[in-house]
């Protein structure tokens, strides 16, 4: 049995590996390290892809959320309400704009911004909610979006863990993550479902002059060279990672429908046992697993992590420290006890091995060290 990984980019590499080297060598031929063809045309093709008509690639998924919000002219103490089960990044770049983030509870089913929460956080200096996409599915987009609507407010989607899930409405309308809101915003860090061999990331709209103006501020807030219009940053698509994305964005189906088999496998191995939690499916939106993430009830999650590290099973925490208990995001009055959801799935959740290389074998020696666990 080859030896376990959360994420095995070697593998995955391999089997795609003839088609990886091509790419590169075309553009260490070429030279076009910046803004060289392959950026526009993989940012066609994921155009294409996920059904929308403006794609505009930058240097990271906390690049794209920044940017998104910089295009929209968010002014300082403006607030944005937002998940507190989530990575920092999203956090992070609220504040580095002088923005002021307002975290809202999950829902303990899906892990998703617990929309019964959303409208008695919205002030009148609230101008947008950044729904993330946890774990690989969506959230209640219809709901945000008619709460959105209803306030005049904009989505912001973080879809960097579910690029590629699908969302249907009460209507029947199917909409592809990342297409629904004002904006959405994506990551390509190597372990995404689509990842690139460095950082990268995209942002995506469906409104022409917001795309003129998201691709002014990724490049120095120029069209036109040495012209600059607005303040904008420096957060551009290497052509190499560019060329790297269009290669794998071929295979992401293929992927998704790999790690929907992983996930098959535990739900079936694991839905016996009283300790633990199997993931939750949303009847609205499709799975596409970029974690398969447990809760482990009664105190036993630190114990479990242990019995399957120590038998060569690796996990991670998404995520043990909610924002609102980080110390760089700390408010008078959002202590413990505030966000009683989030708090609990802190010390509940763990993630098990999940990726497209994975083997029978592998799986099923996981499930034999898990039959092992004692819980307390």
């Amino acid at each position: 049995m080859e030896k376990i990984k959360m994420v095995d980019l070697q593998g995955q590499y391999l089997q795609i590996k003839d088609e990886i080297d091509r790419a590169i060598q075309d553009v260490l031929t070429s030279t076009a390290f910046i803004q060289g063809p392959q950026v526009n045309a993989f940012a066609t093709a994921l155009g294409e892809y996920i059904g929308s008509p403006f794609v505009i690639p930058c240097a990271n998924g906390t690049d794209a959320l920044q940017i998104a919000m910089m295009a929209l002219g968010f002014k300082p103490g403006d607030e944005i309400i937002l998940p507190v089960h989530t990575y920092v990044a999203t956090g992070e770049v609220i504040a580095l704009l002088g923005l002021t983030p307002v975290f809202v509870d999950v829902d303990p089913g899906d892990f998703n911004i617990n929309v019964d929460q959303i409208e008695e956080r919205i002030t009148a200096k609230t101008v947008a909610i950044v729904p993330v996409h946890l774990y690989g599915q969506c959230a209640d987009m219809e709901s945000i979006l008619a709460i959105a609507n209803r306030r005049g407010l904009h989505v912001i989607e973080d879809v960097a863990q579910a690029l590629g899930a699908v969302y249907r409405f009460s209507n029947g309308d199917v909409r592809n993550a990342g297409t629904m809101g004002t904006i959405g915003t994506t990551s390509f860090f190597p372990s995404k479902n689509l990842g690139c061999y460095g950082d990268g990331g995209a942002i995506f709209t469906n409104d022409a002059s917001l795309a003129e103006k998201i691709r002014m501020i990724s490049n120095h807030g120029q069209k036109v060279k040495y012209h600059h219009d607005v303040v904008g940053v420096n957060s551009r698509l290497d052509t190499l990672q560019a060329a790297i994305l269009q290669v794998k964005l071929k295979y992401l189906d293929e992927y998704a429908q790999k790690r929907n088999e992983v996930a098959s496998f535990y739900d079936e191995a694991l839905k016996h046992f009283q300790f633990l939690e199997v993931p939750f499916r949303s009847k609205n939106s499709s799975h596409v697993f970029h974690q398969y993430t447990l809760k482990i009830k009664n105190g036993n999650r630190d114990a479990f992590k242990s019995h399957l590290e120590a038998n060569g099973i690796p996990t991670m925490i998404y995520y043990p420290v909610p924002l609102h208990l980080q110390k760089a995001y700390m408010r008078e009055g959002f202590g413990e006890g505030t966000f009683v959801v989030t708090e609990k799935l802190s010390s509940e959740v763990i993630s098990l091995p999940i990726h497209t290389e994975m083997e029978l074998d592998q799986l099923l020696y996981i499930k034999s060290v898990i039959e092992k666990f004692q819980p307390a």
